[in-house]
């Protein structure tokens, strides 16, 4: 695993195979082959989870073995990522794991809102990670996807301008304090496979 210096101005921690190559072969096999849901979006005075003008993903039940794999390496990786953003770190939530198909995309938002009275586990997350288990390519090409870059908005800064583009290569870990502003946009072809936990 290499970690990498981010971008100026970015607000990000980033390291290179997190998961290796063959890891990730491994965990997108698993994945390919589970039970997916559409994944839910806790909004506070909304009737029910799924909210597919917001966030439209499938979450994928893989098995309790490699939800625990890959919650153990996070919890390997605390203390790095709790000094890069200053900030202690307790546990993590369980790693989610999902799948993006064409078309599919996470509006702007946050993972963590301190004033939330409904969903108490968005008060506490402090650092929200995604891996990426496959990477974005121009062309087609086997296990890419084109689009669906992980984009981070400038703290306090203008409503849109950028700080950081995520295209995604696989093993990739990508770090953000939790209150961070950013989306995903949608995939334009193949599927985009990650997996996301949030710190607390």
């Amino acid at each position: 695993m290499q970690i990498l210096d981010p971008p100026a101005g970015s607000g990000l921690f980033l390291a290179r195979d997190f998961l290796d190559a063959e890891a990730c072969a491994a965990v997108r096999a698993e994945a390919r082959a589970a039970a997916g849901h559409p994944a839910p979006v806790y909004i506070e005075g909304a009737e029910g989870l799924v909210h597919e003008d917001v966030r439209k993903t499938s979450s994928l039940e893989v098995s309790a073995a490699l939800v625990s794999d890959v919650e153990r390496r996070l919890l390997e990786l605390r203390g790095e990522i709790g000094r890069r953003f200053g900030v202690g770190l307790g546990g993590c939530e369980p790693p989610q794991f999902l799948r993006y198909g064409v078309g599919d995309f996470f509006v702007r938002h946050q993972d963590a809102d301190s004033e939330q009275s409904e969903y108490e586990h968005l008060t506490v997350r402090k650092v929200s990670v995604v891996i990426f288990l496959n990477g974005a390519a121009d062309a087609p090409g086997p296990e890419t996807f084109g689009g669906g870059p992980l984009v981070i908005y400038r703290a306090g800064g203008d409503e849109g301008a950028r700080a950081f583009e995520v295209a995604g290569e696989p093993g990739l870990l990508v770090a953000f304090r939790a209150d961070t502003v950013h989306e995903v946009a949608p995939v334009t072809r193949g599927e985009r496979f990650t997996v996301v936990s949030w710190f607390n």
